[in-house]
């Protein structure tokens, strides 16, 4: 099997972050307006505020994406993980998170925090995998999740 590249921020892979991420959005939930915002600039809802995408290749195609959205110097948010169809089952969720836990890391992160639903249980299971912890969702946040899971970097081994 082919190994799965991490890739960083272009603008030329800007499209990837939407053409993965809106497919599974469309399929399972209505596109809010903060989705909508993050697939058309990404660059400024999420790089420019201080956050960071990256992305996974296998051979010559981009597979996955994930970005981490900064809400403070020391806690992240990890925002739209996709992957693609025709990628499943090839571990390419388990390598993007470990990669992004790890930019957390290098970003100064101490916790990293994850808004979700539970119709996306596979998605748990990689949560979970990578030491993500179910959190007390606060009221009003993010109506469409009913998960709220966090990390804590200084304690995970990850």
């Amino acid at each position: 099997m082919q190994k799965i590249e991490i890739l960083p921020f272009s603008t030329d892979l800007s499209p990837f972050f939407k053409s993965i991420n809106q497919v599974w959005v469309e399929e399972l939930f209505s596109i809010e307006a903060f989705d909508q915002a993050q697939f058309d600039s990404p660059e400024e809802t999420i790089i420019k505020p201080g956050g960071t995408i990256i992305y996974a290749k296998l051979g010559e195609e981009i597979v996955g994406t994930v970005g981490l959205y900064k809400i403070s110097d020391e806690e992240f948010e990890l925002v739209k993980m996709g992957v693609t169809a025709s990628s499943q089952g090839k571990g390419v969720g388990m390598i993007l998170g470990q990669a992004i836990l790890e930019k957390a890391r290098e970003m100064g992160a101490n916790k990293v925090v994850l808004y979700t639903h539970s119709k996306l249980a596979p998605a748990l299971r990689i949560y979970e995998k990578l030491g993500f912890k179910e959190a007390q969702l606060e009221p009003g946040k993010y109506c469409r999740c009913n998960l709220k899971m966090e990390l804590d970097l200084e304690t995970s081994n990850s």
